[in-house]
């Protein structure tokens, strides 16, 4: 029998630093009715007739800072791709491939190799460990409707979210190895925010407000994404034997104050002024390096810290093709 076909899948990446590619970059995925969810002429119209034009000249800087400071090349695409060599060359149970869900390579391109070696199944692992209908849902949509066009559709299993599985998280413990977490007077878990409206959406009376999202994993929240970026800080903390006062969880990225708070800029601006001058950063909703965590983290957050006053900021890489994370897609994948 064929082996089963493992596809990793990637938010995406311009193609270049370049204007044209950023703008067709940023305009696939702002296009995508899961990330700006209103009606199709209005997210036309805010898309390609303002957000697009201006913004595409500011990320275009913002990407070419990016793809120098990575030697040329973009650090999620890369970080991708030299994970799914590791894991072909470690395992043999699955012919691995990836994809991304913005640009290249596409999913359609990974879809029809995988056709050639007629696998026996076909396992599809986004590489977002928290379920959002932005990400993992939007995924989901676009491999089943490139599924659907086909004559013959393999048996198919869906992962949608690992954000607690035990080697997700011990991949994390293994990548703060090294840093000294008693060098810092606080630990950061920032995480990509979400529109309050999106994160409503998850529940049957469209609030999310009041269901414990902070404290606890229940029947009706395991799918919100504010409750699993907690429980996945809840489980890192504990590994790392850090105290609920030791740790703060914020995000980061947002494009309204409308968005999940507390606001991960905000926070680290106030920390200086109650005494913490050096503060350690994790970012687990990003399993590769990217723009979020090289550019805004790394630099961005760094610059407005040290300008509040602050001493040190320093941030955990992302899990990118380690060892560790390698061991933990191949029990995350053999456990679903």
């Amino acid at each position: 029998m064929n082996k089963p076909a493992l596809l990793l899948i990637n938010l995406g990446t311009p193609d270049s630093p370049s204007y044209l590619d950023v703008f067709k970059y940023l305009r696939e995925f702002l296009m995508d009715a899961r990330v700006i969810d209103v009606p199709y002429v209005l997210r036309f119209l805010l898309v390609t007739l303002i957000i697009c034009p201006f913004r595409s000249f500011s990320s275009s800087k913002i990407y070419k800072k990016l793809w120098d400071l990575s030697g040329g090349v973009s650090p999620l695409l890369k970080n991708t791709e030299e994970l799914t060599k590791k894991l072909n060359q470690q395992q043999d149970k699955f012919n691995i491939y990836y994809a991304m869900r913005y640009q290249s390579p596409s999913i359609q391109q990974a879809l029809d190799e995988i056709k050639q070696s007629n696998p026996s199944e076909l396992i599809i692992l986004p590489l977002f460990p928290h379920y959002a209908s932005a990400t993992s849902g939007s995924v989901y949509e676009e491999v089943t409707k490139r599924l659907s066009k086909e004559w013959v559709i393999p048996s198919f299993k869906f992962i949608s979210q690992y954000y607690d599985h035990p080697s997700f998280i011990d991949a994390w413990v293994d990548a703060a190895k090294g840093f000294n977490l008693s060098d810092y007077d606080k630990v950061i878990f920032s995480y990509h925010g979400l529109p309050n409206s999106q994160v409503d959406k998850v529940y049957l009376d469209n609030q999310c407000d009041g269901k414990n999202c902070e404290h606890e994993i229940n029947e009706e929240n395991k799918y919100c994404y504010k409750a699993t970026v907690y429980e996945t800080s809840k489980l890192i903390a504990d590994k790392l034997s850090l105290t609920r006062d030791e740790y703060e969880v914020t995000f980061q990225s947002r494009l309204t104050n409308n968005w999940l708070e507390p606001f991960s800029d905000d926070v680290l601006k106030s920390l200086p002024a109650q005494g913490n001058m050096k503060v350690l950063v994790f970012s687990p909703a990003f399993t590769a390096d990217c723009l979020e965590t090289v550019i805004e983290i790394g630099d961005e957050y760094q610059e407005l810290f040290i300008e509040a006053g602050g001493q040190t900021l320093d941030y955990v890489p992302s899990l990118n093709f380690s060892d560790a994370w390698v061991q933990a897609i191949i029990d995350i994948t053999n456990s679903k």
